[in-house]
């Protein structure tokens, strides 16, 4: 879509970190009591002054250099003033890159390996702030009234600026499930928390104003947003109107975007350099330290897993999609070499029923399962197709061992040759239309195996079938 700009703005909470950023109350504030995790300092009352979590910065610099962005030397913090009443002292500890100083980071891109062609994201700059507290609408939006809990207020945050080099959902969803990967890899925030990956989308289309969308909570709700928004936008363009520069809410039950306001411009938060925080020296030393300390990243991981175990760059890609898919191969190729097999049922099988019964990788699932699984394919005991149609969808579902869910079922291979001989007989002499056709054209044999196949409920060990066919067929030819 070349008359479409995307510019994303995610915000990354650290919940590797014990503290909060500026003070000493604990990181972790979910399924706590409203407002029971605050201090002076996090709710801003007078006099509290903050203290920097220096551990945040580290966690910043291990993304910064992963991205290939270059660390500031000099960073300053500011207050960022807005009026809002998830916010208590009337101002966001955060940075500006306008006030002579520099956020953590600036530049940096991702590369996206797209469908058929391959585009590189840059990046504007990263910055550390804190989190503002939540607000909880009791009825929805469209409630009467508003809750305020600022257990969240002071969480360490980083805010991930793109460029609007993306042009279409496709390239958003795509941008950000690359940078959960590597999230995940550095080992600094558990994206699948509520919460510790929000998305703000900035997009405009060709004669229309820039148009922000807020707080989108997931992955997929980040394309389906920009979907809706791109037919709006262009819906109101060509009936002759003007898209206003405004800030919308992504309601996720009604799928459509909400107008919240309209868009504050930088002037207009009155930034100003934070008086209580010092300017804060990052030293060649502890850019080193992070860059020594950084792990295997998905691309790097993605060529090993092709050099290693002989995997094709699509299944290597798809793996290291996420941390613990990848960790679930390797830890499962110590134990079964037909690595590609290994890969494809991880990559096609179970990916699929993860999503079909919207769980999350690696819940409750081992990786010594699909060990399991695959050994009983290779010694005939269950058929491939049970595997994958029965086997599996059942182990995501119900979080039991395959061992189990076989035995439960009955789904061991119809290998016993005398009682699949009398199955087979009987499917021929319902079937002679199709005889018909096997007798006449070898191909034809293909729908009598289906048959089969489907009496046995998958049963029946296919190569077998066939051969007892063609035995059949064979004394019918006379």
């Amino acid at each position: 879509m070349e008359d479409v700009k995307i510019g994303l703005e995610v915000h990354i909470q650290l919940t590797s970190l014990k503290t909060k950023l500026f003070c000493s109350c604990p990181n972790d504030y979910r399924d706590k009591d409203p407002n029971t995790n605050v201090c002076p300092v996090c709710l801003g009352l007078p006099g509290a002054l903050p203290q920097l979590n220096e551990e945040a910065v580290r966690a910043a610099l291990s993304l910064c250099i992963a991205l290939n962005g270059t660390p500031t030397r000099k960073m300053v913090f500011a207050r960022k003033h807005y009026f809002y009443p998830d916010l208590p002292k009337g101002f966001q500890i955060s940075q500006f890159t306008a006030l002579g100083s520099s956020p953590v980071c600036q530049g940096g891109r991702v590369k996206l390996q797209m469908k058929n062609y391959v585009k590189e994201i840059r990046i504007r700059r990263l910055q550390l702030e804190e989190d503002p507290g939540r607000l909880v609408w009791p009825q929805g939006f469209n409630s009467k009234y508003v809750l305020v809990d600022y257990n969240r207020s002071g969480v360490p945050l980083i805010e991930l600026v793109t460029e609007p080099d993306m042009s279409s959902p496709e390239e958003a969803r795509a941008f950000v499930d690359k940078l959960r990967s590597i999230l995940e890899h550095l080992g600094i925030c558990n994206c699948d928390l509520e919460g510790s990956l929000r998305v703000d989308v900035n997009i405009s289309i060709k004669g229309g104003e820039r148009v922000e969308i807020k707080n989108i909570g997931s992955i997929r709700d980040v394309e389906k947003a920009l979907r809706y928004e791109i037919v709006r936008q262009k819906t109101i363009v060509s009936q002759g109107g003007k898209v206003i520069r405004e800030t919308r809410h992504w309601d996720p039950n009604k799928r459509v975007t909400v107008s919240a306001r309209t868009k504050e411009v930088e002037a207009e938060y009155r930034y100003m350099p934070e008086p209580n925080l010092a300017p804060y020296i990052i030293t060649e030393q502890l850019v080193e330290e992070a860059k020594k300390t950084l792990p295997e990243l998905p691309d790097e991981r993605a060529k090993r897993l092709v050099k290693q175990y002989g995997l094709s760059e699509y299944l290597a890609n798809v793996l290291v999609s996420s941390k613990r898919l990848a960790d679930m191969f390797e830890e499962a190729s110590k134990s079964y070499n037909n690595y590609v097999r290994l890969a494809n049922i991880l990559v096609v099988d179970y990916l699929r029923w993860v999503h079909e019964f919207n769980k999350k990788i690696g819940e409750c699932v081992e990786p010594k399962w699909f060990v399991d699984i695959l050994k009983m394919v290779d010694q005939g005991i269950i058929s491939l197709k049970i595997a994958r149609d029965v086997v599996i969808p059942e182990m995501v579902k119900r979080c039991k061992e395959p061992s189990i869910i076989i035995k439960e079922k009955g789904l061991r291979v119809i290998a016993e040759e005398g009682k699949l001989r009398e199955l087979i007989r009987k499917v021929i002499e319902s079937n002679p239309k199709a005889v018909q056709d096997a007798l006449k054209n070898p191909k034809a044999i293909n729908y009598l195996v289906g048959q089969v196949m489907k009496a046995t409920r998958g049963q029946a060990e296919p190569k077998l079938v066939r051969k007892i066919l063609e035995e059949e067929l064979s004394k019918l030819r006379g």
